[in-house]
């Protein structure tokens, strides 16, 4: 990965984060930022996020979705690009899976 993009990345997952945190609600849940893609030409942004509890995934998605174009305007006024990548979200179930995967460890040591 070039140097600029993992710097975008960075700052895309640091400044995102902070602009949900503040901005928006999730009753009874933590959203979590956990990976940012971009494409090729920086025009697409794939936001990947975690959910806690995991049963609230679907409902923070809809809630990201239906203010993404406001989450995009926030995040072009701290973040300079030309221009502003269209973003869409998608949940990782890696931190749910990994949560799996350890509880068997856990049980399998016993």
């Amino acid at each position: 990965m070039k140097y600029r993009n993992l710097r975008l990345t960075k700052l895309f997952e640091t400044e995102l984060s902070k602009i949900i945190e503040r901005e928006l609600e999730f009753p009874g849940a933590i959203v979590t930022i956990t990976s940012v893609e971009f494409s090729d030409k920086l025009e697409h942004a794939n936001i990947g996020f975690s959910v806690f509890p995991s049963e609230k995934a679907t409902e923070s998605l809809k809630t990201l979705n239906e203010n993404k174009f406001e989450l995009r305007k926030l995040l072009g006024k701290k973040v300079l690009m030309k221009t502003m990548p269209q973003i869409d979200f998608k949940i990782d179930h890696g931190p749910e899976n990994a949560a799996i995967v350890e509880k068997l460890l856990l049980e399998e040591d016993k």
